[in-house]
């Protein structure tokens, strides 16, 4: 990511996509799960917690949460910013997703999760896929960074 304005069109990319993603989820799920594969359906729902949906009705503390997380890795970012592209790539990834699951936390109060894996315990959104892949291209920007001083 040599623009400047990579990033940033990242963060914006990852929130535009899960913001539609979560609009089509509350339009055509509210009414059951739908089957997409065997082992993949869609399905509809209202998490107040966090992943596997643990610490439910502490959307306020979320939110909270949420907002420092999103300052701490605006922080980062630019620390990072001499850093190769995977981490850059992903702090943006993970920004994005962060700032998409505050929106629904301050929009909504509560998280709208759809995709659901049957040999996954938990059912996740567009959001939580971009910062689980963006934590794992920052840890790898980080690891090469290091190895390679």
């Amino acid at each position: 990511m040599k623009h400047k304005c990579l990033e940033p069109a990242l963060v914006l990319a990852v929130f535009a996509l899960d913001r539609i993603a979560k609009i089509l989820a509350l339009r055509h799920l509210i009414h059951g799960p739908v089957e997409v594969l065997p082992f993949f359906s869609l399905t509809y729902v209202e998490n107040t917690g966090v992943a596997f949906g643990m610490f439910r009705d502490n959307n306020a503390f979320f939110i909270v949460f949420s907002i420092a997380l999103v300052a701490m890795l605006l922080i980062f970012r630019r620390k990072f910013s001499g850093s190769g592209p995977a981490a850059r790539a992903g702090i943006a990834l993970v920004l994005g997703g962060a700032l998409g699951n505050l929106y629904d936390r301050l929009a909504c109060g509560f998280v709208v999760d759809f995709f659901d894996l049957s040999f996954f315990p938990a059912v996740f959104n567009t959001a939580d896929s971009a910062i689980t892949g963006g934590a794992v291209l920052l840890a790898i920007g980080i690891n090469r960074g290091a190895n390679s001083k």
